[in-house]
């Protein structure tokens, strides 16, 4: 299963367009905040499914501040990560992970993309895709209980 997963758009609704048409066929795109619009409006265009959580600068009270989702055998924590406080390491974001029996954890907020393994866990960031950064994206593949993750720049 190839899954898409992209953060911080921040209202540049394009690039997240041009990260799906990069990746090539996607079984689902994660938005994982700070451009629930970006995400709505993929919702609204894509064959995949979108799975979106909100972020610190989306004001929309329906959108969940986390998901947890089960491809196949693997277990993902979706979380924007301001309010485990990542820009400050991810002690919260680790403990969050381990308590909720996560075995991949995706998390934005830093604008920075990073795959780290910790705690049994695959942490990845996909980086931001707001005007002004070099702009990622992430490609996490679920092969059963196994989940590995790449990053790309546009």
């Amino acid at each position: 299963m190839k899954i898409l997963v992209i953060s911080d758009s921040h209202g540049n609704y394009a690039r997240a367009f041009k990260a799906h048409q990069l990746a090539g066929p996607v079984d689902h795109v994660i938005h994982l905040g700070d451009g629930a619009e970006d995400a709505r409006l993929m919702e609204e265009v894509l064959a995949a499914p979108i799975h979106r959580v909100a972020g610190n600068c989306d004001f929309d009270p329906e959108l969940p501040v986390e998901l947890i989702v089960e491809f196949g055998a693997c277990r993902m924590l979706l979380t924007h990560g301001n309010r485990e406080l990542v820009k400050s390491g991810l002690a919260k974001l680790i403990a969050r992970g381990v308590q909720v029996g996560a075995t991949v954890v995706l998390y934005g907020h830093t604008h920075l993309p990073a795959v780290v393994s910790s705690a049994g866990m695959l942490l990845v960031n996909p980086g931001a895709l707001k005007e002004g950064f070099p702009g990622s994206y992430a490609i996490v593949t679920v092969n059963g209980t196994q989940a590995d993750a790449e990053i790309f720049r546009l």
